[in-house]
């Protein structure tokens, strides 16, 4: 869903740079201390407000991706984020996640390995 705004002259700035120049397909505003998110599109010469879905995220179908708040631990830091999630609804790890997680998922394996009498460090 789209939200048309009709009365554009009080916008400026950053907003303006990119409705009028730079012209990207989405733009989104989020603003930490209120944990809140406004996306726009750009829809001919203007960005329109779009509505979230049921998820509360905001889709970008030519990605297949959604944008969102999640709240919880980045960096060790606690905040609400604004994260990605695939058009499932699922969280998109960043690189670091990823990493954390596929060490795990080897200190799981190479402890399984040592249970049955394999030393994992002369595998390879």
């Amino acid at each position: 869903m789209v939200q048309k705004n009709e009365d554009k002259t009080a916008w400026k700035g950053k907003f303006w740079i990119y409705e009028t120049v730079i012209r990207t397909p989405y733009y989104a505003i989020y603003e930490v201390e209120k944990s809140q998110v406004e996306v726009y599109r750009l829809e001919g010469s203007f960005y329109e407000l779009l509505t979230p879905n049921n998820r509360n995220h905001y889709p970008i179908p030519e990605m297949g991706v959604e944008l969102g708040i999640w709240s919880g631990i980045y960096q060790n830091v606690e905040l609400p984020w604004l994260r990605w999630w695939d058009s499932d609804g699922n969280l998109l790890l960043s690189g670091e996640e990823r990493a954390e997680r596929e060490r795990q998922r080897a200190d799981r394996l190479a402890a399984r390995l040592q249970e049955l009498g394999i030393d994992p460090n002369e595998i390879m």
